[in-house]
């Protein structure tokens, strides 16, 4: 049989094959020499319990005489909705998943701890740590992690206070701090100030950007070691001013100071990736945001690799007008047994294991 030389086009497709083999091949080693972390966050929509706070008018709506006829069953199916989502974070690259988990719209802490024996996680180990917030609607942030890859140190709420007015009772910011990879690590949980009110309500979530940013300064300053994620439900897109002027949280990482802080989730709305939709607009309240010296350019220690929506079909609309939303648990008041209004955003870190 004759044989014939391969053809020049036929010789370049080789060449790439066996470069990609390679660099997946490098990738997979690489990958074996490093151990991955996870940090979520997500806002699981008016998780309320159905016993009547008299404290808490805002949970008057979500009583089975309320017009959500929020039930016992609807309840307990809504923490099993929540709970799946949670036990699908990050599992494909991370086996044990996130190691710290923010949550949002809380009513109060027996919630979680109702969340946290449902089936589908009751034997992660889990922790939470929850404070009451003054918010008029009665939500709070919370919480919850893995203490086998997180060791917690302190927690504990900051309020949020607007110069010149009367207390806003708004959701405060939670602080916890620990050690994550062997490292110094805080997460700052947050809940902005909602959009009602259109333009007037920005110079509330701007004084909630001026806030964190002066806590995280002041970490970095006392421990500059100390690495942080700015993390929430924000109310407000990467590009806005709370985010990117006041907190000043840039778009890339090469144009981030040592001092700075990198938003971890810009990359993604830029690429038309969204959490939510608000009136009809893509949005991509659901921030991460991360200090500088977590940038791979910066440390050689614990650092960024990437951010991710976790959005799989199941948690959106498959038909109808709203085809593309996120599933939530009610449409106007009627019950579609869904999840949040929110998706999931988390972040992935790596260290080298030597």
């Amino acid at each position: 049989m004759k044989h014939t030389q391969p053809s020049h086009l036929t010789a370049t497709v080789l060449r790439s094959v066996l470069l990609l083999v390679a660099f997946v091949w490098g990738i997979s080693l690489q990958a074996q020499r490093a151990a991955v972390y996870a940090v979520a966050f997500y806002n699981v929509e008016n998780l309320f319990d159905i016993v009547d706070d008299p404290d808490n008018p805002g949970d008057d709506e979500f009583l089975p005489t309320g017009p959500y006829q929020w039930t016992q069953e609807k309840y307990e199916q809504k923490l099993d909705n929540i709970a799946k989502v949670i036990s699908e974070l990050a599992r494909e690259t991370c086996p044990a998943g996130p190691a710290i988990i923010g949550i949002s719209e809380i009513e109060n802490r027996k919630v979680v701890e109702d969340l946290l024996e449902r089936p589908a996680i009751r034997n992660m180990g889990l922790k939470l740590i929850h404070y009451d917030s003054p918010d008029r609607r009665g939500i709070d942030v919370g919480l919850i992690y893995n203490p086998r890859l997180f060791t917690l140190d302190h927690a504990f709420p900051h309020p949020t206070i607007f110069p010149g007015k009367d207390y806003f009772k708004t959701r405060d910011i939670l602080e916890v701090t620990g050690t994550l990879a062997g490292e110094p690590f805080t997460v700052l949980v947050n809940h902005w100030p909602s959009r009602y009110g259109g333009g007037k309500s920005a110079p509330n979530r701007n004084n909630s950007a001026r806030i964190v940013r002066e806590l995280c300064d002041s970490m970095r300053a006392a421990d500059p070691a100390r690495k942080i994620v700015v993390m929430g439900d924000l109310n407000d897109d990467p590009k806005d001013d709370s985010c990117a002027k006041v907190l000043g949280a840039t778009r890339k990482q090469k144009g981030t100071p040592f001092e700075g802080y990198f938003n971890a989730t810009w990359p993604l709305y830029d690429a038309g990736i969204c959490t939510l939709w608000y009136q009809d607009v893509a949005c991509l309240y659901d921030q991460q945001i991360i200090s500088a010296n977590l940038l791979p350019k910066h440390t050689k220690g614990l650092r960024f690799w990437k951010a991710e929506v976790f959005n799989p079909p199941y948690l959106l609309q498959q038909t109808g007008k709203n085809k593309g939303y996120p599933k939530r648990s009610f449409v106007n008041s009627n019950w579609q047994n869904g999840f949040s209004d929110h998706l999931p955003t988390i972040t992935y870190f790596i260290k080298d294991i030597k």
